[in-house]
């Protein structure tokens, strides 16, 4: 049988079914999606591939899920660190995003995430930021898999001035672009204290009639929740479950401020929760209880949140990081498996998105979005275990091809989709006026 492409690997790693390592193997792909996972003898065997790609020193993983990203905001990484959050934002990031916002910054910030995600193991990120008609043609001209969120305020910005604006806006690019293959669409009231009921009812009214989901920063702080909680007479959890937007088309980013009976509620919702925890280590959020959260039942998917407040993209790293806070927590070596890490950052995150039939595991009938990991190199020795390696060895820097929908956009550590001499020369001059305004 004749197909577009083999991969032949080391080891792949499919994540469904869980924790399987399977070793000399090859991925079999045609017209951008899988068409079998086999030995690699017997891929010889039976399939004429036009192209061959032999990674022997290679682990090949499912394209890693960013569920929860500001992409744009690439461009203020490093731009005020070590700051409480109120200072962060208020006198900082506010300010900067106030001044400099526009198309073009969205573009060249969407331009430099897209490149660092690609290069680090991402082939679809979701997002919540300004402009996302921009970010959409951006994450097209790349090849890159983008889950777009409409956002939501009460008040003005840099894209809309009112909730009325914000819905136009949203629906009508949702309305030009939603038969694009790569692109999905979520609804992103940006959080509890930021959009009141009647804009959150009338969004949930949208989300049901057009079946998209709802992305939501939700009990980010424990200054947040004591704050709404004295406003409102309830939790802004409670609050959005009793306006009915809690279901399995929601998903809660952060969610570090969590009872036992918060997540028990939760869990009944069929909800799910993006653990940001790098972003919220950085700013001294709080925890989530990321063990406590599975084992009652929720889907715990991953997100880097935005560069401004990471410093990286990197899905390698903040899976490291979420299994090993998880550990801590929980108080307990053995809760988040490294099993359970990649697939946080993979099929979990697809799961979030509604996707989980078309990406987040190497199964027949998926599409074709890989990504390929060396581990020749000595850091990578001895190799016990790739999957334990992945999780907890492992650095983007190994990450050597990545294919979205059968298309390779890294090879060999080269981009094929984007001129990175280009977006570095754009960046340096965002650095610049960004610079000048401190």
């Amino acid at each position: 049988m004749q197909v577009d492409l083999l991969i032949e690997a080391g080891w792949i790693i499919p994540v469904e079914p869980a924790s399987v390592i399977l070793e000399k193997h090859s991925l079999v792909v045609d017209q951008g999606r899988i068409v079998d996972l086999l030995d690699t003898e017997q891929a010889r065997q039976h399939y004429q591939a036009r192209q061959v790609e032999k990674r022997p020193h290679h682990v090949l993983i499912p394209g890693l899920v960013n569920c929860h990203s500001h992409a744009a905001m690439s461009l203020l990484a490093g731009f005020a660190d070590d700051l409480p959050l109120m200072d962060w934002l208020q006198n900082h990031i506010w300010p900067a995003e106030q001044r400099w916002v526009s198309e073009a910054f969205v573009r060249d910030g969407t331009d430099l995430a897209i490149a660092q995600m690609l290069r680090s193991g991402t082939t679809c990120f979701n997002d919540m930021y300004f402009f996302p008609e921009v970010v959409a043609q951006q994450a097209i001209q790349a090849g890159m898999r983008a889950n777009l969120g409409l956002i939501v305020f009460d008040f003005p910005t840099a894209w809309a001035k009112d909730p009325d604006e914000y819905f136009s806006k949203g629906l009508a690019l949702h309305e030009q672009l939603r038969h694009q293959p790569l692109l999905s669409w979520s609804f992103a009231p940006h959080a509890p204290y930021t959009v009141s009921d009647a804009p959150l009812q009338k969004l949930l009214s949208f989300a049901n009639e057009l079946d998209l989901s709802i992305h939501m920063h939700v009990h980010e702080t424990a200054f947040e929740v004591a704050d709404q909680t004295a406003k409102t007479g309830v939790s802004p959890l409670q609050r959005l479950e009793d306006l009915g937007l809690l279901s399995p088309a929601f998903m809660a980013v952060h969610m570090t401020q969590l009872t036992d009976a918060d997540i028990s509620r939760f869990a009944q919702t069929g909800a799910h929760i993006v653990h940001c925890p790098e972003s919220n280590l950085k700013l001294a959020s709080g925890f989530c209880p990321v063990a406590a959260c599975l084992d009652a039942g929720i889907n715990v998917a991953l997100g880097t949140d935005g560069s401004a407040s990471n410093n990286d993209l990197d899905m390698l790293g903040e899976m490291r990081t979420a299994a090993l806070i998880a550990k801590a927590v929980a108080g307990d070596a053995t809760a988040v498996s490294a099993a359970q890490a990649l697939e946080m950052a993979s099929l979990n995150g697809a799961k979030a998105l509604g996707l989980d039939h078309e990406i987040g595991s190497l199964c027949k009938g998926k599409s074709a979005d890989v990504v390929a990991i060396d581990v020749a190199d000595i850091e990578a020795q001895p190799l016990f275990n790739p999957m334990s390696h992945l999780v907890y060895g492992a650095s983007r820097h190994q990450v050597s091809d990545v294919w979205v929908a059968g298309r390779q956009l890294l090879n060999q550590r080269q981009l094929t989709s984007i001129d990175l001499e280009d977006v570095k020369q754009r960046v340096s001059s965002w650095q610049n006026k960004l610079q000048a305004q401190t």
